[in-house]
């Protein structure tokens, strides 16, 4: 515990805006990380004809496509 005691205030002054420093780039790379991630539009326009695709079956399940279809192709008396 020596050495601790031995800082002058100016050392521990510099410490604490050592790690503050560092601590501001942590987060700002955190950040960073988490506008990458949740980029929605940039991811969709990269997948745009899967997305497409996904919206197209989503929308024939919800309007009763398939119980149609199938109606359809056995005839339903």
């Amino acid at each position: 515990m020596a050495a601790v005691e031995d800082r002058t205030a100016e050392q521990v002054r510099r410490e604490i805006e050592l790690e503050r420093r560092s601590l501001a780039d942590a987060v700002d790379q955190l950040r960073r990380d988490l506008s990458a991630t949740v980029d929605v539009p940039g991811k969709l326009k990269a997948n745009l004809p899967v997305a497409i695709l996904c919206a197209a079956a989503v929308g024939f399940v919800l309007a009763g496509g398939i119980g149609a279809t199938v109606r359809m192709m056995f005839g339903r008396r």
